[in-house]
Formats: structure tokens, sequence, C-alpha cells
């Protein structure tokens, strides 16, 4: 699916002419813009942008991944900010999102990059001629370090790559326009402002210097594209699994740090064979099911790998780590969240051994990741409705993937619906889709990877519940309201006691309050239809 890169006479479509897609645009035509035409070149400049840090690690087999033999894993840190800043998104087309106001600071701000060089980068997100959309990026000199990681962590124009773009379906779509500028200020927007016109495909993130502000404001986009195009927009980790002639597709869907990467690339002890799309980003068919990967590469956080780990091979980039020298004088990162929380690191594709960018086999099984402390390790949800709903309601706690404002506790039980804080759509299109997946046949199973009644579900235990899934072998039984459990020994689930009745009706209840919440917001946007707070009042009559 190509997006249209060119205007074309007589083929306008006014409504990609908006004015901050006109303003957006036009800064790339600038006589201060230079094309980054690779991977290759953006390294060279990286590697010389003031503050890079070289480590005299090798990058792993570099000729595979559109690299230079002989190149370095970069090595770059922020300042104070080491997290997304949900608090900077705006979205056009929301209610109180004042375009005219909004356009007027795009246009201050691309005038006020006039005297600095921008670097234009351009990439694909969609790793497969059934689903192709093509990004443009401009990033101020001085953060080379940013367009080599964007270009690292989505598709660089690679002959393979171009062919398969050109081979494409071309879609009524424009292609994806981000400008951007780090060093921005703006006394309205102390947190910075990463504002979205979704419908004309751009975007402006001002004031953001988190990579991660990059990767996900390209993926918004790339997911709202996908929504258009009849797909299922997934902020999860889908894998299949290949045993006994039989074959199983399960999707993983959680926020950083709820296991949802770990779920993903386990090996299982090598029990299976394992095919991973991805971990973070791709699309479901809402038709045949297949699914699509995003992006090439993973995003993923250090604090579980320290360097001597046999993962850190796959090394690209580092974000957010410290450095020193070993004891054979060569620098090196220092992992684990020392230096801050939230370090990061660029990972290529070779990290997963059988890595696909689609998989043709329909999806078996949704699992929503909780940690939602009165929900059992396991809980097999066979009504639609219900299992659209709970992941309508996915209950989790923040990470140190974001920046949360003062006053904020991080470890408050926090609702995001489908794991995915990146919509821009109503949450009932998704709401709809994902139902209409567990209406086709797929499974639905909610796990607690955090704490069971102050016992924390220990990521065996998780693995091998998906195992069983997996296998066919899991022996669920009733619980109440249609819901399965699984006997899992110490982890009973005592529903016969009435704390616990109370416990988890106050857990059901929160998410009535949620549903309630996104009627009255921003006029009703993001409302639920009514179903879904019947489903959660049929489970609390029950208790």
């Amino acid at each position: 699916m190509a997006t249209k890169g060119r205007w074309q006479w007589g083929e306008v479509n006014k409504s990609n002419f908006s004015k901050i897609r006109t303003t957006i645009e036009s800064a790339f035509y600038g006589n201060n813009v230079e094309l980054l035409t690779s991977r290759r070149e953006a390294y060279k400049k990286a590697m010389k942008s003031p503050g890079t840090i070289v480590t005299d690690l090798p990058v792993y087999k570099p000729e595979l991944l559109n690299l230079d033999e002989g190149t370095k894993i970069l090595l770059f840190n922020d300042g104070a900010v080491v997290g997304r800043f949900s608090g900077a998104r705006k979205i056009i087309g929301m209610p109180n999102v004042n375009e005219d106001v909004l356009a007027e600071v795009v246009r201050e701000a691309v005038y006020g990059t006039r005297f600095r060089k921008m670097h234009h980068a351009i990439s694909y997100t969609g790793l497969h001629e059934d689903f192709m959309v093509k990004n443009h990026i401009l990033i101020p000199e001085g953060f080379e370090n940013t367009v080599y990681n964007w270009l690292l962590n989505f598709q660089d124009l690679t002959p393979e790559y171009s062919l398969m773009y050109e081979r494409s379906k071309v879609l009524n779509e424009p292609d994806i326009y981000i400008f951007t500028d780090p060093d921005w200020t703006h006394p309205d927007f102390p947190g910075g402002l990463a504002l979205f016109d979704p419908k004309n495909n751009c975007a402006a993130l001002l004031g953001l210097r988190y990579f991660g502000e990059f990767k996900k404001g390209t993926l918004t986009l790339g997911w709202s594209v996908g929504n258009r195009q009849s797909y299922v927009a997934c902020h999860g980790g889908l894998k299949k699994y290949e045993f006994d002639s039989r074959r199983y597709v399960a999707a993983f869907f959680g926020l950083s740090g709820s296991g949802k990467s770990t779920l993903t690339h386990s090996k299982h002890n090598g029990k299976y064979n394992i095919t991973v799309l991805h971990d973070d980003a791709l699309v479901i068919n809402l038709e045949d099911l297949s699914s699509i990967a995003l992006e090439p590469s993973y995003f993923d956080k250090t604090s579980d790998y320290p360097l001597t780990s046999e993962d850190n091979k796959f090394l690209l980039t580092i974000q957010n780590c410290g450095a020193t020298v070993d004891e054979h004088g060569r620098v090196v990162p220092v992992m684990e969240d020392i230096r801050n929380g939230n370090g990061r690191a660029i990972k290529s594709r070779l990290w997963s051994p059988n890595r696909v960018d689609k998989i043709d086999e329909p999806v078996n099984a949704i699992f929503w990741i909780m940690k939602d402390p009165v929900l059992p390790p396991v809980v097999k949800i066979e009504d639609p409705i219900l299992a659209s709903t709970m992941g309508a309601t996915l209950a989790t706690k923040r990470t140190s993937a974001e920046r949360l404002l003062p006053g904020v506790d991080p470890e408050a039980l926090v609702f995001e619906p489908y794991a995915n804080p990146f919509r821009t759509y109503p949450l009932s299109e998704d709401y709809e889709k994902f139902k209409k997946l567990f209406e086709k046949g797929v499974e639905c199973y909610i796990i607690n990877t955090g704490f069971y009644l102050n016992k924390k579900v220990p990521k065996e235990v998780t693995l091998e519940i998906v195992e069983n899934i997996v296998e066919k072998k899991s022996n669920f039984i009733e619980w109440f309201g249609g819901l399965k459990i699984m006997e899992i020994p110490g982890f009973e689930v005592k529903t016969s006691e009435y704390e616990y009745r109370e416990l988890l009706r106050v857990s059901l209840e929160k998410r009535i309050e949620f549903i309630n919440q996104k009627d009255g917001e921003n006029q009703g946007y993001d409302r639920l239809p009514r179903e879904c707070r019947d489903a959660i009042e049929n489970l609390i009559a029950l208790l």
C-alpha cells in the first residue's frame, strides 16, 4: 500500500492541503535542507556529531543492515528527560484542539529553523507490499544521532524495499511528513509539543529530545493509516509457534515493561520453532487475520541486559546509558539503568533468528497483559463483547518509559485501552475491530505479569501458562460470568472469600468509572458502546 508522494495535476485532494500539512511539507523544500540518502551516510554524520560516544563494540553483520564494515555501536545521551511525555500530544480533529492556533505555532517553529541546516531522511513504515507507507522527517543539524536512530528503527530505502514499495498498491493517501526541532521552546508548552494532523499524515515534534517520541510519533501516523485501511492497529508483539505439524499464532498486548517483549522473544527452551513478526508495532488484516510488521528493528530497554549479555551482540545504538573503559582499554556502555531509568537501545532484526515481515497464518489468540493485582495469573474470555471490553480497559502501571508529571503516582493502577496510548481516532473504532477479531474465532486471554494478591507471578509461570495454551493442554475451569481460570499451584483463586470478592468488585467498578469517564471527556470523542458497560456490570452483579 504505497502512499502518494507527489502532487498530481487534476488529482488534487484538498484535504491533504490543510494549514498544518502545507506548513510542514513546505519546510522540506527549503534551501537549508540536506537529504540523507542512507543509513551509511547518517552513521558517518552521527559519529561526528558533538556529544556522540563511539564505543569500541562493533555492529554485528553490518553488511546485512545496509551499513559499512567496521561500523561501531554509537551511544548518545539526553539530559533530564529520558521518557515520553503524553502531555505534549495534541491531535487535530479532537474536541478543544484549536487548529488555527496550533497552525500559527507550527509556522513560527518552521521559521525559527531558517538559519539552521536541516536533515531530510526517508523511510518506510510497513515491511510488506500489502502495507507500506513512506515517511519523511526533518531534523536540525546537531541531532544526527536522532536521524541515524530513526533510519535504523524504520526501514531505509534499500533497493529491495524500494522495489517492493513500487509494487505495492497505491493509496489515496499522502506520504507522512514530520517536522522536528528538539531545541524549540514555548511558554505555552513547557513540556514540548507533539502535534498530529492524522487525516493529512503529518506531525510536528517540538521541544522533544527522547528518541521514543520520534519512533512513536512516526508509528502514530502509520497506525492511523492502517486503521483507515481496515487493518487493526496493534501496539503489541506477535509470534508463530510450530510444533508437531501444528501452528499457533499469538499476539501479546501490554505497555513497556509489562513483559510484552519477553513473551514475544522467548525461545521456550527450544520446544518450538519460533517465528517472530515484531515485539512492538504491527497491523492485523481484519479479513484474513494475517499480520504485517511495521518496523525492522527493536527499541528495547537495557535494564535487563548487562554488558556481558549475549543479546547485546545485536545492538546498533544505545541511548541514555553511561560509558566506561574496560580491562582491555575499550570504551563500553554501562547498562542496567545505572545512569538513569529507561536506558534504551536499538537492536537489529538479526536478534530474532527466525524473523519475518508477514505471517500469513491467521492469529489464533490475543493476550491482554495486565498488572491488576486482583486478577489471577490467567483468565480466559469467550464472549467477544467482554473480550474487547477488557482490552479497552486494560489495567497496568506506568513505567520509566514515560515522563510523569509531578504528583502522579507511578504505582497507581491505570487503564490504557489496548495498550496503545498513540491512537488518533475514536476509541470505539479499536473496540469494534478487536471485537470482530474475537467474533471471527480469535481466542482471548488476560495474563497478569505483576502481582496477584501481593504475590509476584514469576516469568516462568507465565511462560508455562502460554505453553499450555499453545499446546492445548490447558485445563480451564468455570470461574464466574463466563470467565474461565486455570488452577495454578500457589495462586489459588479465593472467590469464596468475601474480602477477595470485594477487591474484585472494586477493580471491576474502576473499569465502569473509566468507561463513564470516556463518556464525559472531550465531548464523548472516545465514548464506548453501552454494551461495554453492560458486560462489566453483569460481572459485578454476580459477586
